[in-house]
């Protein structure tokens, strides 16, 4: 039985990087054999195991036959004759397709450090067409190399646009979308994965709510035709999945002619499943950005609504992050966005003693309408 350490550790130390997680192939062993050592079994469609002490994946060297559609449309062989190279072979990229001995060692039969060196997404063989997540994985790769320089290959991009043709991207399920969307908008160059899936066709199958991003008089076979510049900018101010999604589809609205009707936004959500929190303050962007962005100019009635719309007295910290998603969405469109402003007001609502009024014998109704002019008169003081 041989072990090494293979993909994403093996690449991250090439390039200088922080090691997050390591991963591990074992040649020459069974699930037999290493159930018997003490390893753990997690996964059904191939046998992976957690180390008994580290809990790190040991995954059995494997091949795989295409069976069907999208990425489970495959039948797997582990069995103890499989060698390293081969299990290799079966990877996305040759950046991913090397691996190290535990002697430090490195084996790279696919030529992984020379397109590791020369800033290049390629694919290791005519198998990655088999899997139409691997679209999603080189533009998100794409997105974090960016600041490398990296590109994807010509022919790995013709390779992609064939399996956009050929209908592999309408196979893509929600969950995985989702995931690498996720890991995607956690680099420094999240509009980098937009660009590449719209430089391969991917873009207006997987996400055709940003067709209006596109710029049709560029190259987007070079990845330079979509526009997201709230995205961009909010990259340097946060880096939480909510906020950039916010980011996202406040750009998602800005690149429409019409804009975006919350309809539409509901149907992305449901369709990738997008968790609630990112939903709801995407939501709430799209919804009261320009209030927000309007709001030194309004009346304390109407600055007191916005407050209640976005239910900031109780979700004070989501109202901060709907602030940031402003400020940047401000930016790009040259508004003005007095964020001090707004959390002057919000404090001097929040200031406002409702135990008092109840203890002024005041009841049901009347202590609400007598908050509500608490609060208003509060906010005309600011003035």
């Amino acid at each position: 039985m041989d072990i090494y350490l293979v993909g994403g550790a093996v690449r991250d130390k090439q390039l200088g990087l922080p090691v997050k997680e390591r991963d591990w192939v074992v040649v020459g062993s069974s699930a037999q054999a290493m159930l018997a050592l003490g390893y753990q079994p997690v996964g059904k469609d191939f046998p992976v195991f957690l180390h008994p002490r580290t809990k790190e994946e040991y995954a059995l060297a494997r091949t795989e036959r295409k069976t069907g559609h999208g990425y489970t449309g495959f039948e797997t062989c582990a069995d103890p004759d499989i060698s390293l190279e081969e299990d290799l072979l079966r990877r996305d990229l040759t950046i991913n397709a090397m691996a190290e001995t535990p002697g430090g060692e490195l084996i790279d039969p696919y030529n992984g450090l020379d397109d590791l060196n020369n800033g290049v997404l390629r694919h290791v063989s005519p198998a990655f067409a088999e899997d139409p997540v691997r679209i999603l994985r080189t533009a998100r790769f794409a997105a974090r190399l960016a600041p490398w320089g990296f590109h994807v290959a010509h022919g790995t991009n013709a390779l992609m646009r064939s399996m956009v043709a050929d209908g592999e991207a309408a196979h893509l399920v929600p969950e995985r979308v989702w995931a690498e969307l996720v890991k995607a908008l956690q680099t420094d160059t999240p509009a980098r994965f937009f660009q590449v899936l719209a430089g391969c066709g991917a873009l207006q199958v997987v996400f055709p709510e940003l067709a209006g991003n596109i710029d049709s008089t560029s190259d987007a076979a070079h990845g330079n035709s979509v526009s997201l510049p709230v995205l961009e900018h909010v990259v340097s101010h946060s880096q939480d999945t909510a906020i950039r999604f916010a980011a996202l589809v406040c750009d998602l609205d800005n690149g429409r002619p019409g804009g975006l009707d919350i309809e539409v936004l509901t149907r992305l959500c449901e369709r990738y499943r997008v968790p609630n929190a990112c939903r709801d303050l995407a939501r709430l962007a799209l919804q009261q950005r320009s209030s927000l962005q309007q709001a030194s100019g309004l009346s304390p009635e109407a600055l007191l609504e916005v407050f209640t719309n976005t239910d900031a007295l109780r979700r004070a910290e989501r109202f901060d992050d709907l602030l940031v998603v402003c400020a940047a969405d401000a930016m790009v469109r040259q508004h003005d966005c007095d964020q001090a402003y707004l959390l002057r007001a919000l404090n001097a609502v929040q200031a406002v003693n409702a135990a008092a009024l109840q203890d002024s014998g005041l009841t049901g109704k009347d202590i609400g309408q007598a908050l509500q002019a608490l609060r208003i008169e509060a906010l005309r003081q600011l003035n």
